[in-house]
């Protein structure tokens, strides 16, 4: 503990160096002058205001490399997803596969575009979807779907709350009517009552169709909110449209066992003669590791536990126009590798949380729509196939780097390819 005390204290002696205290305080005091760099007050994407961004912009970067001539020529097809736009970034899209995915959704063989700036991440769920196409693909199963926003209100006591449930309980069609009558394609499936002391939490769960939904269930939600508001027999002390039970863009324990968005399973049976081709390990070792790193992910406290979903989702999800900060609760679920009965690995991954949509949000958009078209999965009737790919394309990935871990090559694939 000295030594750390230690540490602390060179670090804030370097950090301030020479620096008095009142000088200290002066720099960090608020400054309230007019900024210098001013921005058309309109947020919209009209030519006239992207000019105008960029006469404050030009003299600080190329405006060629974020506002090219093809992201001028198309730019007015991006005026429902950003707000004060100035062009695109481009990210190295790279492809993996084929993956075989024998699903109730998916069912054949695909071509997955992966999005990053991340060396060795496309090769590595390449070779995993390669060892799974060699064992005759994953299996995969959609489980459960639904979309959650979770309004809170607060009473005076228990009594008013406990009153205000009892209402609640008998008002759900009428509810699901004002709900349904926002959207063409959301369904009010479910309404959960959360009480703690004085504050209850009501869950509204829906099906969002081939969106992933969010806004489409905030507007559902919002509408069901105004109406209780206007018609509750007790009114609350104050109430918001998110009580932060819904789970949204962050992980939590409670959609492990449940479901947000889209929860899906995968698996495989691999032979020892193909884990040993492909990744130059053994069954045997893998399990290993997977007993070990399951320890270890239960002593830091994950919630869930896996090798690294979150590279699959991201690279996918901006490829294909998802909403990325949804990998935030999108990248937990459970990885298990055992030995089997016949001497190979048998290797499963479940993920619970799969946001992400086939319709909607930024899937239109030309390189994001090009992308979902390469897998075959652009439009409607594609979201529930899309997801499994996802947990197969992930478990194609637990693989690999397992693969890797146990025959001592994580290192060397970064360095080679790292470069």
């Amino acid at each position: 503990m000295p030594k750390l005390n230690q540490h602390r204290r060179n670090y804030v002696s370097i950090l301030c160096g020479d620096i008095s205290a009142q000088q200290l305080e002066q720099t960090l005091q608020p400054k309230l002058t007019s900024p210098t760099l001013k921005l058309t007050p309109s947020p919209y994407l009209t030519a006239k205001n992207v000019e105008r961004r960029w006469q404050v912009l030009n003299t600080r970067t190329s405006k060629s490399a974020l506002l090219d001539d093809s992201t001028e020529q198309d730019m007015l097809c991006y005026h429902k997803n950003i707000e004060h736009f100035i062009g695109t970034v481009k990210v190295p899209v790279g492809i993996a596969g084929p993956l075989r995915v024998n699903g109730l959704f998916a069912k054949g063989d695909y071509l997955v575009p992966l999005a990053t700036t991340e060396a060795a991440l496309v090769a590595s769920y390449h070779r995993g979807a390669k060892l799974l196409t060699a064992a005759g693909g994953a299996s995969a199963m959609l489980l459960n779907e639904g979309v959650t926003r979770t309004p809170g209100f607060a009473f005076y006591n228990l009594i008013e709350a406990g009153q205000f449930v009892a209402w609640i309980v008998t008002q759900y069609d009428h509810f699901k009517q004002v709900a349904e009558n926002t959207t063409a394609h959301g369904k009010l499936s479910d309404i959960n009552v959360n009480i703690e002391g004085n504050h209850v939490y009501l869950v509204f769960e829906f099906l969002t169709g081939d969106a992933s939904g969010q806004n489409m269930v905030t507007i559902a939600t919002n509408a069901v909110f105004q109406t209780i508001l206007a018609n509750t027999p007790v009114q609350p002390e104050y109430a918001f449209l998110d009580g932060n039970l819904s789970g949204d863009k962050k992980a939590t324990s409670q959609t492990l066992r449940s479901v947000r968005g889209k929860k899906v399973t995968a698996e495989v049976h691999l032979s020892a003669e193909l884990i040993h081709k492909h990744l130059h390990t053994t069954p045997q070792s893998m399990m290993q590791f997977g007993q070990m790193t399951t320890v270890g992910g239960a002593l830091s406290g994950a919630i869930g536990i896996n090798a690294h979903y979150a590279n699959a989702l991201a690279a996918l999800y901006i490829a294909c126009g998802q909403d990325a900060a949804c990998v935030a609760e999108s990248a937990i679920g459970m990885t298990r590798m055992e030995v089997d009965k016949n001497g190979g690995l048998y290797a499963s991954v479940t993920l619970p949380n799969l946001m992400l949509g086939t319709v909607g949000g930024g899937t239109g958009l030309p390189s994001q729509k090009a992308c979902l078209d390469i897998l075959g999965l652009h439009g409607t009737g594609h979201s529930q196939a899309l997801a499994e790919v996802a947990a197969s394309l992930c478990l194609a990935g637990e693989l690999s780097i397992v693969g890797a871990f146990c025959a001592g090559h994580f290192s060397r694939a970064h360095r080679k390819l790292a470069r």
